[in-house]
């Protein structure tokens, strides 16, 4: 359903980090012509009327259903498309069978996304192709500067809130080999070796989610 008469895409950009977010929506700079980014918005609900909520995944307790439905519950909002990892499919099935009406891979071009955003919106349901050529390091996230890949810093993220490692697999729906791998190579970054110096410095760097809404002013 369209919430809006115009010709353009009414998008908002959901997580629970501004810098996300923020990194995100630069993204579309290039397609304002195709796509109007109506709010920006980390952890409060959307506000105006949608056509697409873009549900990012970085550094969400993404096992939790809630945050799919209370998306959907305002009322305003058409479809939630998820954005995350390809090699997450029971995340992505999951977070399908809650309510998201499609998925669009984190290896996408900005081109590649707005087109899935733009089918996501003609389907009832939608999934992006695994791109043959991955995006290496899609929009920003806390922890980008000081070196650490997206991977890294979502689990420093999620360290930082407190989770255990067992609990932070269980969210990304990655092995605990896995999250092991990424501590030790985000650690050596960070110059620390304990989990409470890893915790410090996430606080000090901005791992801490954060509350913010932009609303963008109407394109044409």
């Amino acid at each position: 359903m369209t919430t809006t008469d115009s010709a353009l895409l009414r998008v908002a950009l959901v997580n629970d980090y501004e810098v996300v977010v923020r990194g995100l929506a630069r993204m579309f700079d290039s397609y304002r012509d195709r796509i109007e980014l109506v709010e920006l918005d980390a952890q409060v609900t959307v506000s105006q009327p949608v056509d697409i909520v873009l549900y990012d995944t970085f550094g969400t307790a993404r096992g939790d259903a809630g945050a799919i439905r209370a998306i959907l519950g305002t009322g305003h909002v058409g479809k939630v498309v998820v954005y995350g990892w390809e090699e997450e499919p029971e995340l992505i099935e999951r977070m399908m069978a809650d309510g998201a009406s499609g998925f669009v891979s984190k290896g996408l071009t900005a081109e590649q996304l707005v087109a899935a955003l733009e089918r996501a919106h003609r389907l009832e349901r939608s999934r992006s192709e695994p791109p043959r050529d991955p995006v290496a390091d899609p929009g920003d996230w806390p922890g980008r500067t000081e070196g650490l890949t997206a991977r890294e810093a979502e689990v420093v993220a999620l360290i930082t809130q407190g989770l255990a490692n067992r609990t932070i697999a269980e969210h990304t729906f990655l092995s605990i080999n896995s999250i092991k791998s990424y501590i030790r190579t985000a650690y050596r970054k960070m110059g620390v070796t304990t989990r409470s110096q890893a915790v410090l410095w996430g606080v000090q760097h901005g791992f801490l989610p954060d509350t913010m809404r932009e609303i963008r002013p109407r394109t044409r």
